[in-house]
């Protein structure tokens, strides 16, 4: 008998689609070949980010990116052998930058935010795991004055999306995280912006809760899939099969060969995320710090002091470059005068990042039964129970909670 509903994938995307389907009464299987949470969705900053809706390709950044790129160790990086290979994906990006396209972008991403803002709260309540859930906000720091004044037509931005922040200085910047260094004289706390206590078990929760509505998980590779009369079916690298009447793709930055089985040319790339974990001890955090500037966040999990970030454009076969977690580690302790850098777990993730920095929710091309949910960028948690929520829609075939059209897979 074939399944209802395979969701391909089983990170922060895949178990939040599989939570809400399973709530609904359907039939669900996850496939992945190595289990819940287990590779990118384990490692990232915790950070329920839902005021950060500017586009990657912001104004504002365009100016900074030749800079960056001369640095193989800054917040912005492409490998020089990676450079011809990626070339059509910054054309993208570029033209995702112009005016209309950046508001048009900016736009959508604060419609699913706010979507976002209200479906996490609610699934973990449903699922008895609130306690995950922190609410002490976020803090921007600014290493310099220019760099404080640069920020502020991107908090513009954010405010006509309806986002709370406080600029903050002086006292009562060191009032909100004592410890910073003293050329650190600006920062703005965002209240609205939530973390949870690791990404890892969040996710591992989350996956519990739909189990417990019947959801289950099946490890394996698949290798294609293909239509079998009025059924799905996916071959995997072993051998075996599986049928079903549905599929959902949302395997991250390992989605776009799925996409393209059913007509959609996805211009999917990996933002090669860096970080260290700290011993609890490191530094007294009161809350999660964001060095915009300098593309990395310091976080307070329940696991250590997380700190990481980046942007490394460098696709998935080639190995880590540490170094540039060791770049961020070594910024951070100059941030953070005090800051005990001994005892840390180094660890790399892919990144499933698009051009203009939406992810695509939407049917695919050939066959309505397949559903593509992925490209989330570094918004991957912050957006999965959005993304949950929108997909049951589309399977379900009921009216989705928010506008599709700027992020349907059809739009490249």
């Amino acid at each position: 008998m074939a399944e209802n509903i395979v969701v391909l994938g089983g990170g922060i995307i895949g178990v939040n689609v599989a939570a809400h389907l399973a709530e609904a009464g359907q039939k669900v299987l996850i496939v992945d070949r190595s289990g819940i949470c287990e590779e990118t969705s384990s490692g990232n900053a915790g950070a329920l980010a839902f005021a950060d809706v500017l586009p990657l390709s912001q104004k504002g950044m365009m100016g900074q990116v030749p800079r960056w790129l001369f640095d193989p160790l800054g917040p912005f990086a492409i490998p020089p052998a990676y450079a011809l290979q990626i070339a059509p994906w910054l054309v993208r990006f570029l033209i995702a930058s112009r005016p209309q396209r950046y508001e048009s972008a900016l736009a959508a991403q604060a419609s699913l935010m706010k979507l976002s803002a209200k479906a996490w709260p609610d699934l973990l309540k449903r699922a008895g795991s609130i306690d995950m859930l922190h609410k002490e906000g976020s803090l921007e720091l600014y290493t310099s004055e220019a760099a404080f004044k640069a920020s502020l037509p991107g908090w513009d931005a954010r405010a006509k999306c309806g986002i709370s922040f406080t600029h903050v200085e002086g006292a009562e910047l060191e009032a909100i995280q004592p410890g910073l260094a003293p050329f650190i004289k600006r920062g703005t706390y965002v209240p609205g912006w939530y973390t949870v206590a690791d990404p890892r078990q969040v996710g591992q929760r989350v996956w519990a809760h739909a189990e417990a509505h019947g959801a289950r998980f099946l490890p394996g590779e698949v290798a294609t899939i293909t239509r079998e009369g009025d059924s799905l079916r996916l071959s995997f690298t072993d051998g075996r099969s599986v049928d079903c009447r549905k599929i959902v793709v949302a395997a991250g930055a390992y989605s776009r060969k799925f996409a393209r089985l059913f007509g959609d040319t996805i211009p999917l790339e990996t933002e090669r995320g860096y970080n260290t974990t700290l011993p609890l001890d490191a530094f007294p955090i009161a809350k999660q710090l964001i060095f915009g500037g300098h593309g990395f966040i310091v976080s307070p999990l329940a696991t250590g002091i997380r700190i990481g970030g980046a942007v490394e454009l460098g696709g998935l076969k080639r190995p880590p470059n540490y170094a540039r977690a060791q770049a961020m580690l070594e910024k951070a302790s100059r941030f953070l005068p005090g800051l005990k850098r001994e005892g840390g777990r180094q660890w790399m993730g892919y990144r499933p990042s698009l051009p203009d920095s939406l992810p695509v929710i939407g049917r695919s091309r050939r066959d309505r039964d397949v559903v593509l949910a992925f490209g989330h960028g570094h918004l991957g948690l912050t957006q999965g129970a959005a993304t949950g929520k929108i997909v049951r829609s589309l399977v379900l075939e009921e009216a989705p909670p928010v506008d599709l059209s700027a992020f349907s897979p059809q739009r490249f």
